[in-house]
């Protein structure tokens, strides 16, 4: 037995969505069934040809945050790859569990409108996991949540492995009445080609991808504009550093989610390394997530780094003394 996993959201630590698949994806690994997890905003530029997993599945969960309204602009996209592309005999037979959860008021919605995506689809539906989470650390630490969400997908694996039948539904007469394009079987590299003419930036973000590995051998070369915001940040950082004593030490990394880069600020007495790449994750005092235009704000004296991180402008962890230190390390001038 297969059961894929469709992640919606952001990928945000706090996301307790992450937490529920998490504990879904143990309790159907116990019970021997494959599960294959696919982030949706790690594939954004894919988005279309993901219908094309679906063919191995018996079994999906479609999982969700509700962060203000709706299911989200990725797993809509997902769906409509879904109407356009995937096999529609195929999802007959597909068991579909929807995981919302809920920051703000919607998840009753949010999974009534996955249930009614799917079976206008033609697939079969199953009982799904909704959650209301004002307190995420009470939500992943509380017993009996997480006998709740096992229990629930104890029944989601019985439904695939007994074939259990449904009562009929009013949407899946719309899709009968609905005249639907015939299915593409697709090769690999078929695959690649739909993806980049049905992604508006697929072709950009190739280039950046190639800019960035060429980066190092060929710094002279680049004259794009996000080059130049790349190095901006860099030389604002050491030209804005003040080391806090030889014995200090300690690894910050910003990743920018608008751009998909991460920069990685290494920091030893009085020397200061500043560059985009990776770091291995053992090595990371501070781990942070923010935007470009938060960063410019925080460059330009405009927002503190503690401050960004309290209005929720930036995302961290790690070492919560290091975080505060980040302020007097770098001292940006306010600028006209």
């Amino acid at each position: 037995m297969k059961v894929n996993i469709y992640y919606g959201g952001r990928g945000l630590i706090e996301d307790p969505t992450i937490y529920a698949m998490n504990t879904i994806t143990g309790v159907l690994e116990e019970l021997r069934v494959q599960v294959t997890r696919y982030n949706l905003y790690e594939q954004k530029n894919s988005i279309t040809v993901l219908s094309n997993t679906l063919k191995e599945a018996d079994g999906i969960v479609l999982a969700v945050n509700v962060e203000w309204f709706g299911i989200g602009g990725y797993m809509q996209q997902f769906l409509d790859a879904c109407w356009l592309y995937a096999d529609k005999e195929k999802l007959k037979s597909i068991y579909m569990m929807p995981v919302v959860i809920a920051n703000t008021y919607g998840e009753r919605e949010a999974e009534g409108h996955l249930l009614r995506a799917w079976e206008t689809l033609g697939g079969l539906t199953a009982e799904g996991i909704t959650a209301f989470v004002e307190n995420q650390a009470e939500f992943e630490t509380a017993p009996v949540y997480r006998k709740i969400i096992e229990k629930k997908t104890e029944d989601f694996y019985r439904i695939i492995h007994q074939k259990g039948k449904l009562m009929p539904s009013s949407n899946y007469m719309v899709r009968c009445s609905i005249p639907v394009s015939q299915p593409i079987d697709l090769t690999p590299q078929e695959s690649e080609q739909l993806s980049r003419y049905v992604s508006d930036d697929a072709r950009v973000q190739k280039q950046k991808k190639d800019i960035e590995e060429l980066t190092e051998l060929f710094k002279g070369m680049m004259g794009s504009g996000a080059s130049e915001e790349r190095y901006e940040f860099e030389k604002n950082f050491r030209d804005n550093f003040c080391p806090q004593g030889r014995d200090f030490k300690a690894v910050y990394t910003i990743y920018f989610t608008d751009v998909d880069k991460k920069l990685v600020i290494d920091i030893k007495g009085d020397v200061l390394r500043c560059y985009y790449g990776e770091r291995d994750k053992s090595e990371v005092d501070v781990a942070a997530k923010t935007t470009r235009e938060v960063m410019n704000r925080i460059v330009n004296g405009r927002l503190t780094f503690q401050g960004a991180f309290m209005s929720g402008d930036l995302i961290c962890g790690g070492d919560l003394k290091n975080l505060r230190t980040f302020d007097r390390l770098f001292t940006f001038n306010i600028l006209a």
